[in-house]
């Protein structure tokens, strides 16, 4: 079977990737001001789309959404909303839902979420248990165009792998058509994951996320989070660096083109770029991958 991904190559195909890129709603407007800057220079490489995050516990619903809309009506960007199933009922996920689509939005990233605390995940009585309820629920109000996240290291609450392939597999038949995995720093364990996918017949394509290390404290508390692991070659490269913003900067690219490359000659050919809402370094390894820019995407 082939391997699930949205693009094959041959190795040593040098055919364009193609890349999606990853926002977070700002808090000031400061902050607004550097994401749409963001967006503006990322545009003209034509992403598949771009998705703005929901907080833990639903926590930025009004941010994404005011986020989104802005994308949408400054630009022609695609832009695609999260939405999770923690911290609301039903009946008001499929509103911003319907807003979504009424604004002409059509791809939604479906998650379960993060809560905002420490506590356990226990389902709300009125709301969507889990992200394969949210896809369904979801393709009943509108035809979405659906991404879910997948977890080559194993999602932090799951039981087992193949409990958590088994939510995959779920997520997929609920009518999903694209998964994009948590970052990871060791190829081999995406590439393990991938045919792991592939062996259990899941079909969609699968979209490795790429965690471009703008600040590796702050990276190696994510990946802690999340249950990623760091090779230990990644410390010894960042070791020192923490003053030194343009040699961080430097080699942060020449890690993230290279788990890139070795990627695309294992015939993956579509990224997703999680930017912290910053252009310069995701611009640079875009780039250097051969990502030309196109005629600008943003409406004058």
């Amino acid at each position: 079977m082939a391997p699930a991904t949205s693009a094959h190559p041959a190795p040593g195909q040098s055919s364009e990737p193609v890349v999606s890129f990853e926002f977070f709603p700002p808090k000031t407007p400061g902050m607004e001001a550097t994401l749409m800057a963001t967006v503006e220079r990322l545009a003209p490489l034509q992403p598949l789309f771009v998705s703005v995050t929901y907080g833990a516990g639903g926590s930025t619903r009004e941010k994404t959404l005011e986020t989104i809309d802005r994308i949408k009506d400054e630009t022609s960007v695609p832009a695609a909303g999260h939405l999770t199933c923690v911290g609301a009922p039903r009946d008001k996920i499929d509103t911003i839902a319907r807003h979504y689509w009424d604004k002409g939005v059509r791809h939604i990233v479906a998650l379960r979420g993060d809560l905002p605390d420490d506590s356990a995940y226990v389902p709300r009585d009125d709301g969507y248990a889990y992200a394969a309820d949210l896809v369904t629920g979801l393709k009943q109000i509108a035809d979405f165009e659906i991404s879910v996240a997948a977890y080559p290291e194993v999602h932090p609450a799951a039981v087992s792998a193949e409990a958590d392939l088994d939510n995959l597999r779920r997520k997929v038949d609920a009518g999903a058509d694209r998964a994009i995995s948590q970052f990871f720093f060791d190829n081999a364990t995406f590439l393990r994951f991938r045919d792991r996918v592939a062996s259990a017949g899941i079909e969609v394509p699968l979209v490795p996320g790429i965690l471009p290390i703008t600040n590796f404290a702050r990276a190696s508390t994510f990946a802690e989070q999340c249950g990623a692991s760091i090779p230990a070659s990644m410390n010894t490269l960042f070791e020192g660096l923490d003053d030194d913003p343009e040699t961080r900067k430097l080699v942060a690219a020449t890690v993230a083109v290279d788990q890139c490359q070795e990627l695309r000659r294992h015939g993956v050919n579509e990224f997703h770029f999680y930017t912290l809402n910053r252009a310069e370094l995701t611009l640079a390894i875009c780039r250097m991958l051969g990502i030309r820019a196109k005629t600008t995407s943003v409406a004058a």
